[in-house]
């Protein structure tokens, strides 16, 4: 039992420590997961996701930007589709976003990702999402065959080192723990 609970509170550290590592570097695309919007218009969460990468390619970091996210039942409009539009909005060229926008959760999207840019002709990109979501996205990126790095949003309402972030980062070490069958036994 003692082993087991060393090796929840190692990942949990392993997650606390991608959260605040910066690994922002040229690649050949930014990679925004998704998060809620409303109506078409992200939300603050993930307003400051798509703020953060236009802000790495308008440093030059990439050429693409790829973002992902399909819709609820109920919705009018997918993630991706209200991150394209938002973009464009902020003078980004449409031929430079790139959509994935079926998947609901983050391997959906993930998955999602080789049909608009492909692992065989561009290997490197760079997550950007909250922190606590970088070590799961880039495990699942380099699942497909991604050279993966991360960087998070900085504007993030989700505080690094609240209560909230806490247990965004519990959630997310169950979530790396219910994807690791999969990738173990594939």
């Amino acid at each position: 039992m003692m082993v087991i609970v060393l090796g929840f509170c190692a990942l949990v550290t392993l997650i606390y420590w991608q959260a605040r590592t910066d690994e922002a570097r040229p690649v050949d695309a930014i990679v925004v997961m998704g998060a809620a919007q409303y109506n078409g218009r992200p939300s603050p969460v993930f307003r400051a996701r798509l703020q953060h990468a236009l802000d790495l390619y308008n440093a030059g970091l990439a050429p693409l930007i790829v973002v992902t996210g399909g819709k609820a039942p109920d919705d009018e409009f997918t993630e991706g589709a209200a991150a394209q539009a938002w973009l464009a909005e902020r003078g980004v060229p449409p031929e430079v976003i790139l959509v994935e926008n079926e998947g609901r959760s983050t391997w959906e999207s993930v998955q999602g990702i080789p049909s608009v840019f492909s692992s065989e002709r561009h290997t490197r990109v760079l997550a950007v999402s909250d922190g606590f979501h970088l070590f799961r996205s880039e495990l699942m990126l380099r699942e497909l065959g991604y050279s993966a790095y991360s960087s998070a949003a900085p504007g993030s309402p989700i505080d690094p080192w609240s209560p909230v972030e806490f247990w965004y980062v519990i959630r997310e070490a169950a979530a790396v723990l219910a994807f690791l069958p999969e990738t173990l036994f594939d």
